[in-house]
């Protein structure tokens, strides 16, 4: 929202957001490029030469700026607009920090590169929460600054800022948070909804069983029934988007008459209690139902780790006119129609919005881009697998260990990013929405040029291993 604000506030136009948000993915382009270039340093003696070092970072920066969906996003007045530009900072602030930390020794950048780790970290998941786990991922990277020795200033100077940084950036959410009541309800609404047909089945058990909760049988028994009605005609109410969790949630949650909206109207203006209800029903499934809530984690970690990567969109035409007419959609409604209305550059904004619904282009992505995005979605899992197999061979033995080890375990790294993040989402939402997905492109193609180069390192090393053995072997 500040980030908005000082936009419009310098501007007053809406479009500058878009111009801003273009501008931060260009950035993000040549924030890949640095990133990669430090990486020279995680290897001992590389075998790959430096200009085809060199080469493999632009091609990664190219696919990057190219790619459709991440220009996509940045026209969107969505968090994801900025993410790519805030991920590029963060991995190249961590990647610097273990660099001079561990590779180079160089303690007072390790403390500014670390503090600065921790900050970006803490606005990237409070921009992004379904990027707290990768944050989490992050900030414990940093933290093995504390197991180093005699680093005594360091630890203080990186303690501090880290305690600053979550303190500049969580307290002011923490206050202006008590008078949003969206921001309230939104993430135990979310649970509830996402987690329904379990929840319904447990709510079930209950009532047969007279289960002591807090709740009346009488009451339960009518929201049980409420439960399995809407789930049904979310089903039934059109195209079913999450085919793996069998239901509509969006319907549940947003649709006037469902669930949501009849639950909000039972408990009035008591956001406490409901939000209660919300949470009690949640933990109380995770309790009675484990096995359940961790198929359908499993479920929701098969849509991304499938042998198309979907972090790649490959569509060939993006049709700017729907995209417009949901942006009228969603902001006609009446709560927000009487906000915007009053605001001069968003009645403005709103009828060029309108205009562009109706006579917007098609966008088309070129398939010098969507071949090379279509190589990359059906080699991250392969290469995924023989990094992992190589860094076990790798961490095993010690002469491969210190040449390549830091290689192994910064590839290993930034794939985590993809790991985190999508668990997160599979635990609270679901992985068939393609924000969560695409919105990973940054760090999904930096993980898979880190394998090829590993890769490459590794086969070099042995075929540079098997030459030394023949001429051993012609000498004797």
């Amino acid at each position: 929202p500040g980030f908005l604000y000082l936009l419009l506030r310098a501007f007053g136009d809406f479009r500058a957001i878009t111009v801003a948000q273009h501008f931060l993915g260009l950035l993000a382009g040549g924030v890949l490029l640095l990133t990669w270039r430090r990486t020279r340093c995680f290897v001992a003696n590389p075998r790959v030469s430096l200009g085809s070092h060199h080469v493999l970072g632009l091609l990664a920066a190219a696919i990057f700026l190219l790619a459709s969906e991440p220009i996509r996003l940045e026209t969107q007045l969505r968090p994801e607009g900025v993410c790519a530009f805030l991920l590029s900072i963060n991995l190249y602030v961590v990647i610097q920090f273990v660099a001079c930390c561990f590779i180079e020794d160089h303690r007072l950048s390790a403390a500014v590169y670390g503090v600065a780790a921790v900050f970006t970290s803490i606005l990237l998941a409070s921009i992004k929460p379904s990027f707290v786990f990768v944050a989490i991922i992050a900030l414990l990277a940093i933290g093995t600054l504390f197991s180093r020795r005699r680093w005594g200033w360091q630890k203080i100077v990186l303690a501090g800022g880290a305690a600053a940084s979550a303190a500049v950036l969580s307290l002011p959410e923490h206050f202006l948070s008590h008078n949003d009541k969206v921001s309230q309800t939104f993430l135990p609404t979310t649970l509830f909804v996402i987690h329904a047909n379990l929840i319904r089945d447990q709510m079930s058990d209950d009532i047969q069983r007279n289960a002591k909760v807090p709740y009346s049988p009488e009451w339960l028994g009518r929201v049980h029934t409420t439960l399995s009605a809407e789930i049904t005609k979310s089903i039934a109410a059109g195209p079913l988007r999450y085919s793996t969790l069998g239901f509509d949630p969006d319907y549940l949650m947003f649709d006037r008459s469902s669930v949501a909206a009849q639950l909000r109207n039972e408990f009035g203006n008591n956001l406490s209690a409901l939000c209660a209800f919300y949470w009690f029903y949640y933990w109380r499934t995770w309790q009675q139902r484990p096995l359940a809530i961790v198929e359908k984690i499993g479920r929701q970690m098969a849509v991304f780790y499938t042998s198309q990567c979907p972090a790649y969109s490959q569509r060939k035409l993006w049709m700017l006119n729907g995209e417009y007419s949901r942006g009228v959609t969603s902001l006609d409604r009446k709560p927000y129609r009487k906000t915007w209305t009053a605001y001069p550059p968003a009645v403005e904004f709103m009828r060029r919005t309108e205009l562009l619904a109706r006579s917007a282009p098609v966008v088309q992505q070129h398939g010098y881009i969507r071949k090379p995005l279509a190589v990359l979605a059906a080699t991250y899992l392969p290469l995924l697998l023989i990094a992992l197999a190589l860094s076990a061979v790798v961490f095993l033995r010690q002469e491969r260990r210190r040449r390549l080890g830091w290689l192994a375990a910064l590839v290993l790294f930034v794939y985590s990013y993809n790991l985190a993040s999508c668990l997160e989402v599979a635990v609270i939402h679901s992985l068939q929405n393609p924000r969560y997905l695409t919105v990973q492109v940054f760090f999904t193609i930096l993980a898979q040029f880190l394998a090829l180069w590993f890769i490459l390192e590794f086969a070099l090393g042995l075929r540079a291993r098997e030459k030394e053995s023949l001429a051993n072997t012609d000498s004797t």
